[in-house]
């Protein structure tokens, strides 16, 4: 009974700091301070350290010397790697989910791009930005190696605390993403061959990164 109490309370613990990191409450560089925590989330510091912990694990918190836990901050040049591991993994995990899709996933598809396409018409890019998020996330929803989902869950966590307090949405790279969604969906309703599918994917993502580097914005 107590090892389930303790496990409770690190969980708990640890979905209070996750989601104030991912929400913004928490900025890149912020120390937090475990006692503090503890008495905001009712518990002892003992499953708040052990949620740091897990947290690190994540790569969403690291240890600094004489300073103790941050939220982690990723400078641009590590930005811009995250991205091109992503492509990577989006790549692969798209082609794993082809075979699984449904035509309900598509319909699903389909309804988030459009609300990405009213999102843009409204200039609302925090709600486009969301519903990009939670368009892939139907796809990977599908992909029956959930080792790679969750690495790659992982990453797109980092990268929208990035996005949410450094690197800023801007407005030009979104409406070709959204066509580039609904090529994506034509694509794996016909069921293209799996490299060009992988490939698409791959490079969907690896435009984002081009458009950074122009400085352009990302989605």
């Amino acid at each position: 009974m107590k090892n389930t109490k303790k496990i409770n309370k690190r969980q708990h613990a640890y979905e209070v700091i996750r989601s104030r990191i991912l929400d913004g409450t928490y900025a890149p560089g912020q120390r937090l301070i475990i006692d503090q925590i503890a008495k905001e989330v009712g518990s002892s510091p003992i499953p708040v350290r052990e949620a740091i912990h897990q947290l690190e694990s994540d790569q969403l918190i690291e240890y600094k010397a004489n300073t103790g836990a941050v939220v982690l901050s990723l400078n641009e040049e590590v930005y811009k790697e995250t991205l091109e591991v992503l492509a990577v993994l989006e790549g692969y995990t798209t082609l794993l989910s082809v075979s699984y899709l449904t035509e309900s996933a598509f319909e699903e598809l389909e309804f988030k791009n459009m609300g990405m396409k009213k999102a843009l018409e409204d200039f609302d890019l925090e709600v486009f930005s969301e519903l990009n998020r939670e368009f892939h996330a139907i796809i990977y929803s599908y992909c029956p190696n959930q080792m790679i989902v969750k690495n790659m869950e992982q990453i797109r966590d980092r990268l929208k605390n990035v996005r949410k307090t450094g690197f800023l949405l801007y407005p030009k790279r979104a409406p070709q993403s959204v066509k580039e969604h609904d090529i994506l969906i034509d694509m794996l309703r016909r069921k293209t061959p799996s490299t060009e599918i992988e490939n698409f994917a791959r490079q969907h993502k690896l435009n984002t990164l081009k458009a950074f580097n122009q400085k352009e914005g990302l989605t």
